[in-house]
């Protein structure tokens, strides 16, 4: 990713839940946004100074005002935290433009959305297209906690009465979980689009195995990370400069990097994209990325999310 970052106001801050919060953006010189695709996403500089990729969950054809909703993580690596309460309304935010990691099959023609938690937000601006677009050939799962952490009720209230959307709170309890085997038993024509956290996606992974693999898709940026709470700090040595960077444990090696000046090509910052994919030269690096395969992970690592199980990394910069 370029630093091609623009400003966009702060316009509406709202707490849909006890943990997730909603901003509504605007351009602050008035101009239109572009028109983008349902799925997407953008990259958002934290007050603190992080970068963090969140989805557009307003609909793909409002140009005059861009929505994110964020949960805050206390024991996440800080940006989630530094949005929730670092950020005002009437605040300028640095973003990138949109991209899209995540794209709607639009030419589909039945759809099958599974969401945990927060990973409503991409779905949510696929569902708004959908209905934009006078179609109704799709149905979502979404599993939260319990009804206090359930995000965009009253959004989903329409598609809920037509008995297109099924919400279940597990209420922590594993043996409530919902059971989505009768859904995936016998594979159809349905594309199946799947967010949320780590253990629902690899349960949808594994009993799609059966389907089509172009009709499954997953939005999986942040779904890797392990929590930042263990995190340890250790050094970068750049093998072409010699130079010595410390990674502190709230920090990425991208982000300290960055901070001393070095520039290496990124876009969605969760390890789902693969752009800043870099040669390991030395030392054993702790993946959390959704990217590299297990016979790369001597040779590569991607700084934006990965961090070292040894106390150096030699990376080939």
């Amino acid at each position: 990713m370029s630093d091609s970052f623009h400003p966009l106001r702060v316009t509406h801050k709202k707490s849909l839940t006890p943990e997730i919060t909603l901003f509504e953006l605007q351009n602050p010189e008035g101009g239109d946004f572009p028109v983008f695709t349902p799925g997407a996403h953008i990259v958002v500089e934290t007050p603190a100074g992080q970068r963090r990729s969140y989805s557009l969950c307003g609909d793909p054809a409002n140009t005059q005002t861009w929505q994110i909703a964020v949960k805050r993580d206390a024991n996440g690596r800080g940006g989630s935290v530094s949005m929730v309460d670092g950020v005002h309304e009437g605040d300028l935010l640095m973003a990138s433009p949109w991209s899209n990691l995540f794209e709607l099959q639009t030419k589909a023609s039945e759809f099958i959305f599974i969401a945990g938690g927060i990973g409503i937000t991409p779905i949510l601006s696929m569902m708004r297209h959908l209905r934009r677009q006078g179609r109704e050939d799709f149905k979502l799962f979404y599993f939260t906690r319990d009804l206090a952490s359930t995000a965009f009720l009253a959004e989903l209230h329409e598609a809920a009465q037509l008995d297109r959307v099924t919400v279940h709170h597990d209420h922590g309890d594993l043996s409530q979980a919902f059971d989505l085997w009768p859904i995936f038993e016998q594979p159809s024509k349905a594309h199946v689009y799947c967010c949320g956290p780590q253990g629902l996606m690899d349960s949808v992974r594994d009993m799609t195995g059966h389907w089509p693999s172009e009709h499954i898709h997953f939005e999986s940026f942040g779904a890797a990370a392990v929590s930042a709470e263990n995190n340890q700090p250790f050094e970068v040595l750049l093998h072409k400069t010699g130079e010595r960077i410390s990674v502190p444990a709230h920090q990425s090696i991208l982000e300290a990097l960055r901070a001393c000046g070095h520039h290496v090509p990124s876009s969605c910052e969760s390890g789902a994209c693969g752009c800043c994919r870099t040669a390991l030269v030395a030392g054993e690096a702790e993946h959390r990325d959704m990217v590299l395969r297990p016979d790369e992970h001597a040779s590569h690592i991607m700084v934006c999310v990965s961090r070292a199980k040894s106390h150096e990394l030699v990376l080939d910069l």
